[in-house]
């Protein structure tokens, strides 16, 4: 990719940082035009066995990652990416990022990461906990019997759960299996903060992290009481997450000198809040009108939608005000594997020969719908949405003698179009309206997997027109604070992008799928819902054999 300075020409930076690596997007200020654009893979990628340099042996569930990556992105993605689109860095008038989350760091009060301290380098807490941290299960379970033992007015707000995942379910396991590092952690903060905070020096909170991964409702975050009952010592954990909160589109503050020496930007130019992957994009998908829901495909999915009014959707993610956009409700619902899955499935499980997705994709869009017999559930890195559960696990029934790797690829294919339709139907039964669907990713690439969720959903399906649809977010975010525009509505409009209706329900596919859907939602149910825990107790004697090298009928024994 690469562009021309024209005269006179205006552009933005849009920074999104995914799972392992980070990539800038320039744009066009007037026309969302795309530039130039570079990456940079994380050195670290995600730490998930043992620290960096020797550190010790990490437990299951752990994803870490090191924010020096994160600095390095700015220093070689930015650069190439000006390079690459032929634009005077003087031509730039801000920068946005986004990131992944719940993806969150302890730090000074300064922002120094814990985990650059020498003195705490080999300590895991002291790291980032990525959004895929998972080891913090039974911290969230008591969050939420808690809060619904007290009847606490928010938990609603996130579908009856809040999710290991989020801020205060890492928090409290930070408290809990290592009180120093939580003492010395003056802040609590979002990585898409920390990054903002490393750029133009002054510490802001996004009211989009905030309030879905923050428990931030109503203006205020859970009671010191409600805390107190969860721990005494968590009581003090709201004052390392407490910071100017702003709403998105706005300005930040200007670029230091020190990151423009990083950047190659010039210093002084607008910063943009911070903001989350998948929320960002709405604004490049053209798709802030209530009823138009965002599937952001990737390693996971996650699901953006705005609303008119509050409602209260059981197993979401949660609802906030001007967590997409400013003047509607946003809600956010999620699949913790998507992506994930597939190439797991090629990677681990496909024989030589049909181990692409390509030759597989091509094999399974040849058989008609039910052909394989198959029903999987796409669980194999847990339950976000709707059941919040990231110790739950993956299943395929009705393999036979007979059964290929094209039939089990194209029922992962399935599951996840199942379990985005669950999401979907939650939606409607709590009186949101979903009209169509806009998706956006790496996967839109797929044409099978476009059709399946078509067909699965009933819906229309359309495609962002932009291969970078969270960094074109991001951009048009920076737009909007650089004073571009006057609302994020109206840059979406002039910068975003998206071709309408690519996809159309198949009828005859509609009924087949219907079918299908009927003994996916019985098997859900069965497994998700308590009909039987053994996914439950599987994983609890996986993690203590483990931890402890027992054997597994020792370890059976041992927890009853």
């Amino acid at each position: 990719m690469s562009g021309v300075d024209g005269s006179g020409e205006r552009y933005v930076v849009g920074i999104d940082y995914g799972t392992l690596s980070g990539r800038a997007l320039v744009v066009r200020v007037r026309d969302g035009a795309e530039v130039g654009s570079a990456a940079h893979e994380y050195r670290h990628g995600v730490i998930e066995d043992a620290l960096p340099d020797g550190g010790p042996a990490l437990p299951p569930g752990w994803a870490l990652q090191d924010p020096q990556d994160y600095r390095d992105v700015l220093r070689h993605a930015v650069p190439a990416a000006l390079a690459d689109a032929g634009v005077q860095p003087s031509r730039v008038v801000g920068i946005g990022i986004d990131f992944t989350a719940c993806t969150v760091l302890p730090t000074l009060a300064d922002g120094t990461p814990l985990c650059e301290l020498p003195e705490l380098r080999r300590r895991p807490h002291a790291w980032v906990k990525l959004w895929k941290h998972h080891a913090a299960q039974p911290h969230a379970d008591r969050i939420n019997a808690v809060a619904h033992e007290r009847r606490e007015p928010w938990i609603g707000r996130y579908g009856g759960k809040i999710s290991a995942e989020w801020q205060f379910a890492k928090g409290l396991q930070l408290l809990e299996e290592d009180p120093e590092v939580y003492r010395r952690a003056e802040r609590f903060i979002e990585a898409a903060d920390w990054l903002v905070w490393q750029l133009c020096g002054a510490e802001t909170r996004n009211v989009c992290t905030a309030g879905y991964k923050g428990i931030r409702q109503d203006g205020q975050y859970p009671s010191a009481e409600y805390l107190a009952a969860l721990n005494p010592d968590f009581v003090d954990f709201v004052t390392k997450l407490d910071g100017p909160l702003l709403p998105l589109g706005e300005r930040a503050g200007a670029l230091s000198a020190q990151a423009a020496e990083w950047t190659g930007l010039p210093a002084g130019i607008a910063v943009a809040v911070g903001n989350v992957d998948a929320h960002v994009t709405a604004a490049s998908a053209q798709a802030l009108t209530p009823g138009r829901l965002v599937v952001v495909m990737g390693t996971s999915t996650c699901h953006i939608l705005n609303g008119e009014q509050p409602a209260e959707v059981p197993g979401m993610c949660g609802v906030v005000d001007g967590g997409i956009s400013p003047g509607a409700w946003g809600y956010e619902a999620g699949q913790s594997g998507v992506g994930d899955i597939f190439g797991w499935f090629v990677a681990h499980a496909a024989p030589a020969g049909l181990d692409s997705h390509e030759r597989l994709t091509e094999l399974a869009a040849a058989q008609p719908v039910g052909a394989h017999g198959l029903i999987a559930l796409d669980w194999w890195n847990g339950n976000r949405s709707l059941l919040v559960n990231h110790d739950l696990s993956g299943l395929i029934v009705g393999l036979t003698l007979a059964t290929r790797p094209p039939d089990v690829y194209r029922a992962l294919l399935e599951s996840t179009a199942f379990g985005t339709r669950m999401i979907i139907e939650a939606f409607v039964a709590a009186g949101v309206p979903v009209t169509d669907l806009v998706v956006t990713g790496g996967l839109t690439a797929n044409r099978l997997l476009m059709q399946i969720y078509a067909d699965v959903t009933n819906r229309p399906l359309s495609i962002i027109g932009s291969a970078q649809g969270p960094a074109l977010g991001s951009a048009i975010h920076a737009a909007v604070a650089a004073g571009a525009y006057p609302t994020i509505h109206e840059a979406s409009a002039a910068m975003g992008r998206v071709q309408e209706g690519v996809y159309q329900p198949d009828p005859r596919n509609v009924r087949a799928y219907d079918a299908l859907y009927a003994q996916y939602r019985a098997l859900h149910d069965h497994f998700g819902r308590g009909g039987d825990d053994v996914m439950l107790r599987l994983r609890a004697i996986r993690n203590a054999a483990v931890a402890t090298g027992a054997q597994a009928d020792s370890v059976l024994e041992a927890i009853g």
